[in-house]
């Protein structure tokens, strides 16, 4: 069974890909959007192929801050602190992956993209500011991104595909290809 649900989030995660000609090339690095208004993160790669994820964020819209981050450091089970749970455990809040943020000039240990010990929370609004994601979904990522990634989060009502063209018009190295 544990195959099948493997190769199922591949498919579908496959299913959620937008390729690009030259974006992620000319930029010259990863990035991730992570949009409050919607509860989606998208990874864009250097490979030129965009990821969307549904994630939570905060249960108050100003617990999850907006603006342009960098991933800080990469922790695999982290311990929560806050009610001594140890990394690795179900019970962890955090579950087992976490990206650190420089929120607010942190050095990555009060914001993260981070697991999860509820499932069904992905999607809503629930977090203390951190952004969730399912426990599959960070694992993935946390494999593929870097420390020092660029983070944006925003609230829009652009989609991913608009956010990343405008920026990357910017610099005059942006086609999308369907």
């Amino acid at each position: 069974m544990k195959p099948l649900v493997i190769l199922s989030f591949f498919v579908v995660g496959l299913s959620y890909t937008t390729t690009y000609a030259d974006a992620a090339e000319n930029y010259g690095e990863d990035i991730i959007i992570i949009n409050k208004k919607i509860n989606k993160l998208a990874y864009i790669n250097s490979q030129n192929k965009m990821y969307i994820f549904s994630v939570a964020t905060g249960k108050a819209k100003d617990l999850t801050p907006v603006g342009e981050f960098r991933i800080v450091n990469k922790v695999i089970d982290r311990p929560y602190y806050k009610k001594n749970i140890p990394g690795g455990v179900p019970e962890n809040p955090l579950g087992r992956r976490w990206l650190g943020l420089n929120v607010y000039g942190t050095p990555g240990n009060t914001y993260a993209i981070h697991g999860n010990n509820n499932e069904s929370s992905i999607g809503k609004y629930v977090t203390a500011g951190c952004i969730r994601m399912n426990n599959n979904e960070i694992e993935w990522l946390f494999g593929k991104v870097k420390s020092n990634t660029k983070v944006w989060i925003v609230d829009s009502n652009e989609t991913f595909e608009k956010m990343a063209a405008n920026r990357f018009l910017e610099k005059g190295c942006f086609t999308v290809q369907k």
